[in-house]
C-alpha cells in the first residue's frame, strides 16, 4: 500500500550558502527526480490564516499561525510505502542537507 505524506522544509539562506555547491546540485537533482516521479513540490509563499468560527463569517489574517527557528522554505506531497521510505526520500533534499530540517507528516485517511 502506498501512503501519502506532506513534507515541510525549513531552512535559511545562510545554511544554504554554507553548503558545498556539489551537495546542493545533488540535492536539487534529487528533488527533480522526486518531481518526475509524481511528487508535488513548491516554495512557500506568504500564508493567510482563515477562520470561520461557528460558521459566523470568514475572517483572514496575514502571516503564519505557527513559528519556527528557521524560515519555512517549501512543501511537498510525496507517496511512499512507509514512513521510513518517506524519511529516506526527503533526507537528500536541499533543506535536509543545507543545515535545515524537513518535517514528514503522514496523511491518514
Amino acid at each position: 500500500m502506498i501512503m501519502k505524506f506532506v513534507t515541510i522544509g525549513y531552512g535559511d539562506q545562510a545554511g544554504y550558502d554554507g553548503t558545498e555547491t556539489a551537495l546542493l546540485h545533488a540535492a536539487h537533482a534529487h528533488d527533480a527526480r522526486l518531481r518526475d516521479g509524481g511528487a508535488v513540490m513548491g516554495i512557500a509563499g506568504e500564508p493567510v490564516q482563515v477562520r470561520n468560527h461557528q460558521n459566523t463569517g470568514t475572517t483572514t489574517r496575514s502571516g503564519a499561525f505557527l513559528g519556527s527557528d528557521l524560515p519555512l522554505a517549501g512543501f511537498a506531497l510525496i507517496e511512499a510505502p512507509t514512513l521510513a521510505d518517506a524519511i529516506e526520500m526527503v533526507s537528500h533534499s536541499p533543506c535536509a542537507i543545507a543545515n535545515g530540517v524537513v518535517e514528514v507528516w503522514p496523511l491518514n485517511d
